[in-house]
């Protein structure tokens, strides 16, 4: 029998982090050894998530919990306020972060790839695990070379914290490589209200819905003469990221250094 990845979840107690705490608990290939979250300490990681009891207890000790719990591999689903510091401590205890959490500048990707590389470990940053996600980008990215007139729309609930989304700022950059910057709408446009024309990314325009009631949704609309395309993604439960997660846990263990994106695992 091929040997368990050990695997810790930071933001365990939180919505995607319980659906990893599960996951990983019912996959016969993954094995937790620990579970971290600021609150119900002590509290046993399978009750947590509505399953048998497990062993593993809750601890708000991140770097302890990676003494003693020995894993191989972090998943955190925690906040972009935390999300770089616990990646940091993970590298320094030799521990594959798999994140994710968005809201990194590419400074911090390049150094925690400098990181990762220097202990001869791998690490993803995927601002989307979703599969149907990861080929809305792709798919979006190869349509822009022959519509390069197009904005993206992403939908997300009133309590997301940044924007526009990281799916969203992974679209553009994609898209951006295979379209030369251009400054789209009339040169004479004139917002009579700040923002309303969205944020400015080579030359295109991306706009962040926040409402509740929405889950995560994104279109990129593309426009040329006398057509439209649009091309569009829903996610509705938390539980259509699992897959890409879980692959994402064995896959990191087979490099080294840093990858930005899910995409890289998506033919």
């Amino acid at each position: 029998m091929t040997e368990q990845i050990r695997v810790a979840v930071a933001g365990a107690g939180g919505r995607m982090g319980k659906e990893v705490v599960k996951m990983v608990l019912e996959d016969p290939q993954l094995r937790l050894v620990a579970a971290v979250n600021l609150s119900d300490e002590g509290m046993d990681a399978g009750t947590l998530v509505g399953l048998p009891a497990c062993g593993v207890t809750l601890s708000n000790d991140l770097e302890l919990a990676l003494v003693e719990g020995k894993p191989q591999v972090l998943v955190d689903f925690t906040t972009p306020q935390s999300a770089y510091s616990n990646t940091v401590v993970a590298i320094k205890q030799g521990v594959r972060p798999v994140i994710g959490t968005t809201g990194f500048t590419p400074e911090q990707i390049e150094d925690l790839d400098k990181q990762c590389q220097e202990r001869g470990i791998g690490g993803l940053i995927a601002p989307n695990f979703s599969i149907g996600a990861i080929l809305m980008m792709k798919f979006a990215a190869q349509a822009a070379k022959y519509f390069p007139h197009l904005e993206i729309i992403e939908y997300h609930g009133d309590q997301k914290l940044d924007a526009p989304s990281g799916t969203a700022v992974k679209t553009a950059e994609l898209i951006a490589m295979n379209r030369e910057e251009l400054r789209q709408g009339n040169p004479l446009e004139e917002e009579t209200i700040d923002g309303s024309r969205g944020g400015y990314y080579n030359g295109f325009r991306i706009h962040s819905v926040r409402l509740p009631g929405i889950f995560a949704q994104q279109e990129v609309i593309f426009g040329g003469f006398g057509q439209t395309l649009k091309i569009r993604h829903d996610s509705y439960e938390r539980a259509g990221y699992m897959p890409g997660v879980n692959l994402a846990i064995k896959k990191v263990m087979e490099y080294e250094g840093l990858i930005y994106g899910f995409e890289h695992f998506v033919d």
